[in-house]
């Protein structure tokens, strides 16, 4: 059986903390996949238009080489399971699937939104997705059962300051914060979170975001973002990341 990749995924999702945990509702990437000239995918696209969600096969290309019989899950389990038990990306063939929005088709390009790929993705297949026959919401879970979500809040600082960064390119960091904290937000086995007081900080690149649960701990309030850099380490000319300079106009600003 040998495969060859219809076309690629694009995004602004480059590394592997920054896909979604699930192709969920809320998550707002954007994404393009480029089919293949000269194989007459165009005549294979007619109709799609009029489907609202759709099924992406693909390959896991950042793990094509070793796969894991037993994962251990971002959420739902403090032990290892089954990869088969599991979505995870280290199965023995490495191969995904993911049920993305449908925004738009051009010619050979697709405009989807919500996919938990990552840029550069081999698409293999597309499928339409229909509900009468992929949906079974009252299906059993085994042991994820059902893990417990948190409320997500955005104080006012926080707010401004996330917009500011997803204006000067980090597209990418507010579905970082909703998928790292809507589901066990203290775990620093599993995310690079820290306690700091009565509050928490999360870790994205070399931002720092502050957060603490509620009365209840059924909701979670991003108070704040604040760099992950010292003032002597902003002073210092070296900038290996190349983003020295908007941490300083993001302290001008905040």
């Amino acid at each position: 059986m040998n495969f060859e990749p219809i076309g690629i995924y694009y995004s602004d999702a480059k590394a592997p903390y920054e896909a979604a945990r699930q192709p969920l509702e809320r998550i707002t990437t954007i994404g393009e996949i480029r089919l293949e000239s000269g194989h007459l995918y165009e005549q294979a696209l007619e109709n799609l238009e009029g489907m609202e969600r759709l099924w992406l096969i693909y390959v896991f290309h950042h793990n094509t080489t070793h796969w894991k019989p037993k994962v251990l899950p971002p959420r739902g389990s403090d032990h290892k399971v089954g990869v088969f038990a599991t979505r995870a990306p280290y199965r023995p063939n490495p191969i995904g699937m993911s049920c993305v929005k449908l925004l738009k088709v051009d010619g050979l390009k697709l405009l989807v939104e919500g996919a938990d790929l990552l840029d550069g993705t081999p698409i293999l297949d597309i499928k339409p997705y229909i509900p009468y026959a992929d949906a079974f919401p009252d299906a059993k879970t085994g042991w994820l059962g059902t893990p417990r979500r948190y409320g997500l809040l955005f104080g006012i600082a926080a707010r401004a300051q996330i917009d500011f960064l997803k204006s000067a390119g980090l597209t990418q960091l507010e579905d970082f914060i909703l998928n790292q904290l809507e589901y066990d937000p203290t775990n620093s086995d599993k995310k690079r979170v820290s306690a700091d007081g009565e509050s928490f900080t999360l870790a994205y690149k070399t931002w720092r975001v502050r957060f603490h649960l509620g009365d209840e701990k059924s909701e979670v309030t991003v108070l704040d973002l604040f760099s992950g850099y010292s003032n002597e380490e902003l002073a210092d000319s070296a900038d290996p990341y190349g983003d020295k300079k908007l941490h300083q106009e993001f302290l001008r600003r905040f």
